[in-house]
């Protein structure tokens, strides 16, 4: 048997029986020598414990992941219905008693539900709900119940107490099962949806390691918080509520500590979006602002080359985060500032504000972090940190030519296409009959709508795009999208007066519209919430045309391609507004303008 097995020289490997591979070598489409427990793949990537068969003799740890969730339901039930089931054990955590950190080394000591707990009507939805509304304001930091966005409001925001937030009430005096390793396992396959990009395997060791070791409690239940809401349709978002409040009360405690500066920041941005997709807007702006100043403040927009902050002068290191330990965490710093940009520059659009990162020529303001690469790269070594040049400001400069490979990595490209997003907007909204005297906003204009056509053309082409790796084609849809609402945002407020602007926006529309047809009904659990306002920008610019041209010739033939591309958009919208309400809130507009309304 073992001869069977042995390659030979002039034939090469003999190909295993389809079915034969290992999981992770059949979804990197890699060939696979069959060989147990680690085949040479992965062995050769270091990934030997990760190498799991799904041949038919044994369960996988998935499929034993998948049981232990079905029990757990299960016992959920029955302590929901205690009447309509047969006595059994309680379940309790021994460690809960601290919301934070406990004496003993278990992870079940603040990452599972404990004693705290809350009302069950206190549900997340977006935008005033009446009665309501009294349970919002006990878990909002700013006290406010509605999302709209009042530019007097700015004027009085305050970012002074982060974690003044009072804790949620009771949960009907039940406690919660311990669940972290569940969640956990839930929410690695949609970390990317809310921008955190962390090394796995290290995320989950942590949970065994002493407190001291382990991620800080505000990240963790940040992760477990973003489990639930995304089984918010199951029996664990019951639990939604219950991981917010642990995740608003550890904040105070993550402040004390410097060396947890990161899962702060990461937890910051967790909450943003979380806060942004349910339609909780002034709640998600404050959390963006917080993650924003926490970074600049620890100097993560200017790490160096070595993974050290730079313009760090020694008069004062109270703000100087510890030296990196290995390039996997100096690159966690490096994914980390750039997921605080992502969510500033993409969210302050949609939010109608400025965005609050600095980027500019001052020493103290420029962005000279290097591109982010996958964190697989950081472990494997395979570097390029950059020269400590500016980064954004070197990307639109160069009009794309850039010698830095990082530059072109998925993350990166995310990166170039938030700035780009923010950046048509704010150019666009500069305008005023005095710029367009002077001459240099239509200089500016030409260059800019250059850049992002530039752009476009780097990305993979659309129709390569469902060939890629899931990861990827969530990543480039995302992309591809934030790049034609780019295109919108910088001519949409001309659409009216201008014909070539209406022209140019109207084609991005449909651009955009052509992307959405990538997406299968599965990739909708993965996609990230930012892609809902610029489905939105799109919607706008139709419902625009749709106005002129039925007030120009009011006949239903005139107007049906332009319908179709809304009702086109509308059946995206109202999929993705399943699971994030502010989706559903613009898709509640598309319809209105449909129905005439």
């Amino acid at each position: 048997m073992a001869e069977e097995r042995k390659p030979s020289s002039s034939t090469g490997p003999a190909p295993l029986q389809r079915g034969k591979a290992c999981l992770r070598c059949r979804k990197r489409k890699m060939r696979c020598d069959g060989v147990k427990p680690a085949c040479a793949q992965c062995v050769r990537a270091k990934k030997g414990d990760a190498c799991e068969y799904d041949d038919g003799k044994g369960k996988t740890r998935t499929q034993i992941m998948r049981e232990h969730i079905a029990r757990l339901e299960m016992r959920i039930r029955e302590l929901e219905n205690p009447e309509q089931s047969a006595p059994s054990m309680t379940l309790f955590d021994p460690h809960a008693l601290s919301p934070y950190y406990s004496e003993s080394s278990s992870s079940s000591s603040y990452d599972s539900p404990g004693k705290l707990s809350y009302s069950t009507s206190a549900s997340p939805t977006p935008f005033p709900l009446g009665e309501q509304d009294h349970h919002r304001s006990m878990i909002s930091p700013l006290t406010v119940s509605t999302p709209e966005i009042d530019p007097a409001a700015w004027e009085s925001l305050s970012f002074a107490n982060l974690a003044s937030v009072p804790a949620v009430g009771s949960f009907n005096g039940m406690e919660a099962p311990p669940l972290d390793h569940i969640l956990l396992e839930i929410f690695i396959p949609h970390r990317h949806q809310c921008g955190l990009d962390i090394h796995v395997g290290r995320l989950r060791d942590s949970l065994g390691l002493s407190p001291e070791e382990q991620h800080h409690p505000v990240l963790m239940n940040a992760i477990y918080l973003w489990a639930c809401y995304l089984s918010r349709s199951g029996s664990l978002g019951q639990y939604e509520q219950l991981y917010l409040s642990r995740t608003l009360a550890a904040l105070s405690d993550a402040m004390q500590y410097m060396s947890k500066a990161l899962d702060l920041i990461q937890a910051c941005c967790m909450l943003s979006v979380y806060y942004l997709s349910n339609g909780r807007l002034l709640e998600g702006s404050y959390y963006s602002a917080a993650a924003c100043t926490l970074a600049v403040q620890c100097r993560l927009h200017q790490i160096s080359p070595d993974g050290r902050s730079m313009n760090s002068d020694g008069w004062d290191a109270a703000f100087d985060l510890p030296p990196p330990k290995d390039n996997v965490e100096r690159g966690e710093r490096i994914s980390t500032f750039w997921q605080v940009f992502n969510l500033d520059r993409c969210w302050s659009v949609v939010l109608r504000r400025p965005a609050t990162l600095p980027e500019s020529d001052h020493p103290m303001a420029s962005i000279t972090t290097p591109w982010p690469q996958r964190i697989a790269d950081y472990e494997n070594e395979d570097l390029d940190f950059g020269s400590g040049s500016p980064t954004i400001r070197g990307f639109f400069v160069q009009q794309g030519q850039s010698n830095s490979l990082s530059g072109f990595s998925m993350a990166a490209l995310r990166v170039k296409a938030s700035a780009l997003y923010e950046g048509a907007n704010r150019l666009s909204s500069s305008w005023s009959p005095r710029s367009l005297a002077s001459g240099s906003f239509s200089e500016n204009f030409g260059a800019f709508e250059h850049s992002i056509m530039r752009f476009t053309t780097t990305l993979l082409p659309l129709h390569q795009v469902g060939g890629a790796i899931p990861e990827d084609k969530y990543a480039l849809i995302v992309i591809h999208s934030l790049a034609h609402a780019s295109m919108i945002r910088l001519h949409a407020p001309f659409m009216r007066d201008d014909g070539v602007s209406r022209e140019k926006a109207i084609r991005a529309a449909r651009s955009l519209i052509h992307v959405t047809k990538l997406i299968t009904d599965a990739d909708f659990e993965f996609l990230d919430p930012v892609i809902g306002p610029c489905w939105a920008s799109a919607a706008k610019v139709l419902e625009s045309e749709l106005a002129r041209l039925q007030s120009s010739w009011p006949d239903p033939l005139n107007t049906m391609e332009v319908r179709g591309d809304l009702e086109a958009l509308l059946y995206v919208m109202t999929k993705l507004g399943a699971k994030f309400p502010l989706v559903a809130y613009h898709c509640a507009k598309v319809q209105s303008c449909l129905d005439g309304e």
